[in-house]
């Protein structure tokens, strides 16, 4: 009896493993997975370049209007400091006040519209995020994906399971401008 509770071990036991192994084998490799570079996306789909053009653009106008502005209270404490011997003191002082109430606004000025890009940049991504999320639903759907996970989280990852190129491709084509509210 020992012995055939030995052979039983012998042979049963690598049987079940085996058949445990195959089982888990095929029940993962039903699973299909695949990556995505969203920041490629972004930087590199029709749509994305317009936002980030418009971005650059705002950011570039907000820059100018900065320099300009100091180029030109720099003047105006240049001037001041120029007619400070020729001028009263009370009236240097109220012009000098007047220069730091306008340094004061422009300062404001420029938060706020420093604050309505980021505002716009966000709501920007979270619209390309949202048409983004439609097309990856379908091509998940239609390629029998259960899964897409970003590259950025990705430590590796064979090669041909990056769809970046083909959301691209499907992204250029489905989605042309998109419109921030």
């Amino acid at each position: 009896m020992v012995q055939l509770f030995k052979m039983f071990k012998k042979i049963f036991i690598p049987l079940l493993v085996l058949s445990f192994l195959t089982l888990a084998n095929n029940v993962f490799a039903q699973d299909k997975l695949a990556f995505i570079d969203l920041n490629f996306l972004f930087n590199n789909s029709s749509a994305g370049k317009k936002i980030n053009d418009e971005i650059k653009n705002k950011r570039k106008k907000i820059n100018t209007q900065f320099e300009e502005y100091k180029d030109k209270i720099n003047s105006e404490k240049k001037t001041l400091v120029d007619q400070k011997n020729v001028i009263a003191e009370d009236e240097y002082r109220k012009k000098l006040i007047d220069i730091e109430s306008n340094i004061k606004n422009f300062n404001s000025k420029i938060a706020n519209q420093r604050k309505d890009l980021a505002e716009y940049n966000n709501k920007a991504k979270a619209e390309f995020s949202k048409q983004l999320r439609l097309i990856l639903e379908e091509y998940s759907e239609n390629n029998s994906i259960s899964m897409i996970i970003r590259k950025e989280n990705l430590l590796i990852g064979k090669t041909n399971l990056d769809i970046t190129n083909d959301i691209l491709e499907l992204f250029n084509k489905n989605v042309k401008k998109i419109t921030i509210k």
